[in-house]
């Protein structure tokens, strides 16, 4: 372990062999952190906190910090974080709010300076949240989705895989997987077409994904209709329009 001598790291946390541990970092005495994590100067990480391999922490950040939910009553609450994260500056990330909840975040996402996960999230992968975004309590993040800068998420919403939510944007409702949404408050203005052709979906899925967008935005045919109509093409791509259909029923506030 390299941990430097000005750094507090209490007794019970547990550390892997190659972790590097930075000046005036905090580390608290029921964190465990996988091997290859960085955690550089000034930053904190407490709580029941569990972190895997090779996540970068950068000045200032804070994980596994009490729940800001004025419900919380004490006991044990937590944070889950995968693999190969990025926590840049000023990062918060707060752990659950009930006895045994916790806080997951999977492996592989970018959160730059600012940005805040609250109680209770699921964060998925290869997600990327913007400087001064935000999600409230209970939000539900897809793989892949992108929440632009100064972007805030209302309690409860989903937002779905390859979705993303625009700049200074307000989410009150789910976006669906595959879209783009935009506005205060929110509203679907496209489907996400660059986050799929940089993720390499071949010409056909994103024309389905189009063809989705232009049926449940631009036709006049009620939400059962809608849904009639993607089961009858969902053999032709399953995995895209199942997304869609397990959205669009599950949405407990509405979608964008």
């Amino acid at each position: 372990m390299n941990i430097h001598p000005a750094a507090i790291v209490e007794g019970g946390a547990q550390i892997a062999e190659n972790v590097i541990i930075g000046a005036f970092v905090y580390v608290g005495k029921d964190v465990a952190i996988g091997p290859g994590t960085v955690i550089q100067h000034h930053a904190s990480v407490e709580g029941h906190t569990i972190l895997g391999e090779n996540n970068q922490i950068y000045p200032y950040a804070f994980l596994g910090g009490q729940t800001q939910d004025l419900k919380y009553g004490g006991g044990q609450t937590g944070l889950r974080i995968g693999d190969g994260n990025i926590f840049r500056e000023y990062v918060t990330v707060h752990g659950g709010t009930q006895e045994g909840s916790v806080t997951t975040i999977g492996s592989h996402n970018a959160f730059l300076a600012h940005s805040h996960v609250a109680h209770d999230c699921t964060v998925g992968s290869h997600v990327i949240m913007s400087s001064l975004s935000a999600l409230a309590g209970y939000v539900t993040l897809g793989d892949y989705a992108n929440i632009a800068w100064n972007a805030g998420v209302h309690q409860f919403c989903r937002i779905g895989d390859y979705a993303m939510v625009a700049a200074s944007s307000k989410a009150l409702m789910d976006v669906l997987p595959f879209m783009l949404a935009e506005g205060r408050p929110a509203r679907t203005r496209y489907f996400n077409k660059i986050n799929l052709e940089r993720n390499q979906f071949s010409g056909a899925a994103i024309e389905h994904v189009k063809n989705i967008y232009r049926v449940l935005f631009h036709s006049k045919a009620r939400r059962s209709e809608v849904l009639g109509l993607l089961r009858q093409r969902e053999r032709e791509a399953p995995e895209i329009y199942g997304k869609i259909i397990f959205a669009i029923e599950n949405a407990r506030r509405g979608f964008c």
